[in-house]
């Protein structure tokens, strides 16, 4: 089972960060987003118009990294390259090592100017994000003078590479770590100053759109010595996005998986994982020993599915739906602590969701705990449903282990 924590965040499209990069005074790699061949080629030429740029960068949009060694990232010599690399983009599917086997398919790509001035020899890249040190509450610079590569080998393999520079987000950025950043980058004169400028407006956009992470890799120091964001990813914390609410607008739902999708649409917290036995439950810590008494049992946790404290009909019935989707899901387990829920209102849900469901295979474990579980499990046993009751969690473990086997 591979089980991955997320923290809470939107991500959001290269072409969308940037675009709030730039609202911020940070120096980008300008380009137009295009959704067909047709205005990948009025991209080019409006570029053309206002950056003079001759050569045009293609890049696919999704929500991974990798493009460029996946095939989603080239170089267009003309007008004729740009609309037969936008044509062969668009609609196909990208695999990158962190998209999976199953890759992602594109829908849009970014034309972007060519800031690599072909022939010049005096270009630099670098690796710069910012995000949140949950050790010490700081802020957080992260960066290096071996950009374009995959920052985790450069951890693994040159660790003294990588510079830090810890920020007191009661006091910000100051102009001694600023400078100090660029000094480590071993940059001078005009340069110098131009990443001085870059991070201290990087660091404030990363403040004020209460994002959780900001990567830009790489940054580009181009021949005539500025610093420019060539690509960037932007994940933005879910929990402010009630401060910024035009920034529910960047949301893609193409890029999210379906199931999450509508799990949000019905406030359930859940995430897809990749085994045999459906877990539904209330409270975050209740779902990690839901799922380690379903491997302890033999089986393999399907998903990570918290209805949260206010479980209803509505929401089990949601999450019933979200659950029994997944066609490798051979039961499901609902571990319910009746604390503020209680226990025979979500057994009338299972009930009710269960009748309006219809048709479900899959055996179905309840095990009910505290406000009310008694009564909440004598409407289990008396539904005359293919529904198994629990009260103790080695009850539930045990049920699990002889129907999945």
């Amino acid at each position: 089972m591979k089980l991955i924590f997320k923290i809470h965040s939107m991500n959001i499209h290269e072409y969308q960060g940037k675009n709030i990069l730039k609202s911020y005074g940070v120096a980008i790699q300008e380009g137009i987003v295009a959704e067909t061949p047709e205005k990948a080629v009025e991209a080019a030429k409006e570029l053309s118009k206002h950056t003079g740029t001759k050569l045009w960068v293609i890049k696919a949009q999704i929500h991974a990294g990798g493009r460029g060694k996946g095939g989603g990232v080239k170089l267009a010599r003309n007008i004729d390259d740009v609309k037969a690399l936008a044509k062969k983009m668009i609609g196909m599917t990208l695999v990158t090592h962190q998209t999976g086997p199953e890759g992602k398919v594109v829908h849009k790509v970014l034309v972007a100017e060519d800031v690599y001035y072909p022939g010049e020899s005096n270009i630099k890249e670098y690796y710069m994000s910012v995000l949140l040190n949950r050790q010490t509450g700081r802020n957080v610079i992260m960066y290096s003078t071996e950009g374009g590569m995959d920052i985790e080998a450069v951890a693994e393999k040159t660790p003294h590479l990588i510079f830090r520079e810890e920020i007191d987000p009661a006091i910000g950025l100051l102009g001694f770590q600023a400078r100090r950043i660029a000094f480590n980058l071993g940059l001078s004169g005009k340069a110098f100053k131009e990443m001085v400028r870059f991070v201290s407006a990087l660091y404030t956009a990363y403040v004020k759109t209460d994002s959780s992470l900001f990567e830009i890799n790489p940054v580009l120091k181009t021949s005539d010595d500025r610093i420019l964001a060539v690509d960037c990813k932007v994940n933005l914390d879910d929990n402010a996005l009630f401060r910024h609410k035009d920034y529910m607008e960047l949301r893609d739902l193409a890029e999210e998986d379906p199931a999450e999708v509508e799990a949000s649409k019905h406030d359930l917290n859940f995430i897809k994982l990749d085994g045999n036995v459906g877990c539904m439950v209330n409270g975050a810590g209740l779902a990690m020993a839901t799922m380690d008494i379903i491997k302890l049992s033999g089986g393999q946790p399907a998903n990570f599915l918290d209805v949260g404290g206010t479980a209803n009909a509505e929401t089990v019935e949601a999450g019933f739906r979200i659950i029994l989707k997944d066609p490798n899901v051979k039961a499901i387990l609902i571990n319910i602590f009746g604390g503020i829920v209680r226990c025979d209102r979500v057994a009338q849900g299972v009930v009710d969701a269960y009748h309006s469901v219809g048709n479900i295979t899959v055996p179905v474990i309840v095990r009910l705990q505290g406000t009310n579980a008694e009564e909440g499990k004598k409407l289990i046993d008396d539904s005359g449903l293919k529904v198994y009751s629990a009260i103790t969690l080695q009850e539930a473990a045990d049920k699990v282990k002889e129907l999945v086997g």
